[in-house]
Order: C-alpha cells, then sequence, then structure tokens
C-alpha cells in the first residue's frame, strides 16, 4: 500500500468569525442550486459544474454525502483539490477530520478512503485530474471515473430530466 500523502489547511482556525459563518452557511449561486443532483450509490450524490470531453480535462464537482457514507479506497492518477463546503468528513487510514472550511490536497498517485461523519450532509467542492480508481484491498482496480466518464452520465441524466 502506497503511503498516504494528504496535505491538509483548516482555514476555519486562522479566519474571522464572518468568514466560519459563511462556511457554516455557504449559500451556492442560484445556477449551481439549480443543477440536477446525480446518484452515484445511496447516500453519495455529486453536481457536474464543469466536465469536459477528453480526459486531460480538468472536473469541477459538488459532492453530497450522508453521514455514515463510506467512500472506498480509491487511487488518484491526477490531482485533487478539495474544500469543504459543510459537514464533515473522516479519513480512514489516519483518523483526521476535516470539517467545514477545510482544504485538502491529493497529489497523483494519492490512495485513501474516507466516511462522511456528524449529523449533517457533507457537501465538498472539488477539482479533479485524471482518473479516480477504486480499489481492493489487493490493490486491483474495481472502478475508474474520468472527466468524459463522469460528463456523459451526467448528459445522460440531464437528458432525462
Amino acid at each position: 500500500m502506497a503511503p498516504l500523502k494528504i496535505a491538509r489547511l483548516d482555514l476555519m482556525g486562522s479566519h474571522s468569525n464572518r468568514y466560519q459563518w459563511l462556511m457554516k452557511n455557504f449559500p451556492l449561486s442560484e445556477a449551481i442550486e439549480g443543477l440536477p443532483w446525480l446518484a452515484i450509490k445511496p447516500g453519495f450524490d455529486m453536481k457536474v459544474v464543469r466536465g469536459g470531453d477528453s480526459d486531460d480535462d480538468t472536473r469541477v464537482l459538488l459532492l453530497r454525502v450522508q453521514p455514515g457514507v463510506v467512500i472506498e479506497r480509491h487511487r488518484h492518477t491526477g490531482e485533487i483539490h478539495a474544500l469543504n463546503l459543510a459537514g464533515e468528513r473522516k479519513i480512514l487510514e489516519t483518523g483526521e477530520v476535516i470539517g467545514p472550511g477545510g482544504y485538502v490536497y491529493e497529489p497523483p498517485g494519492n490512495e485513501d478512503s474516507w466516511m462522511a461523519i456528524g449529523d449533517e450532509p457533507l457537501v465538498v467542492f472539488l477539482t479533479a485530474r485524471g482518473a479516480i480508481e477504486y480499489i481492493d484491498e489487493r490493490g486491483q482496480v474495481t472502478a475508474r471515473s474520468t472527466t468524459t466518464s463522469v460528463t456523459a452520465k451526467w448528459q445522460a441524466l440531464v437528458a432525462r430530466a
């Protein structure tokens, strides 16, 4: 198993009370609020803010994860930038808790799994490059998500709406 490589910046402790209030009550634009949620699995939904027609494109996503839902072990082939807008998540390998306003950078090759915790849904704004490969206990890829695969699922959802 590759060592966990996550850079974390907790913005809540270093900002004003106003910033902390805003992060707990973060208003999304009407355009983003109006986008439908794409169900990935029970308790895990996403909005595609920006997709693409190439896997070289950076996708911009809004994730919503209900408390208790686990995001299984996965590997990133590109970098991830993630900002918690609401709720909390726990990195299962380290026990570290990321709360509202917490920023996480994951470099290419990083492997991790995490769980939404607390009493409210976790909402994460993130950018992703490359594939996200879900892996089993032997390190074998069981599922793969890319910019083009996410965009195609999103377009199908919007076409049905």
